[in-house]
């Protein structure tokens, strides 16, 4: 399976928001059926892994990518952007096939 990886600024911003938050030490990425495209990524801040999840680290920051999840997002990349939109965190997944102007959702 292809590896999904993180970006220097990905990195640097969950180092920030886990210093931040008392006994969270790594962000959970998960895909859910639903969104606009028929799939949506989901964000949240977790203690520890699961014992199905693909560990990604780099530079100090852990991302954590279930099991089921890391079957659509294979060799996808997470990145964090902050332009006139906002501040976000943008995976580029080669399996996508289209994704909504929000950048959350997409079809595979």
């Amino acid at each position: 399976m292809a590896t999904i990886t993180l970006t220097d600024r990905a990195a640097a911003r969950i180092r920030e928001i886990t210093a931040a938050e008392v006994g969270k030490t790594a962000l959970r990425i998960a895909v859910n059926g639903g969104g606009c495209s028929g799939f949506q990524y989901d964000f949240e801040l977790a203690e520890a892994p699961d014992a199905d999840d693909l560990v990604i680290e780099r530079d100090g920051a852990v991302a954590l990518v279930d099991s089921v999840s890391q079957i659509y997002m294979a060799g996808a990349e997470i990145d964090f952007v902050d332009d006139l939109i906002g501040q976000s965190f943008k995976i580029s997944n080669p399996n996508a096939t289209s994704s909504c102007g929000c950048g959350t959702s997409f079809s595979i």
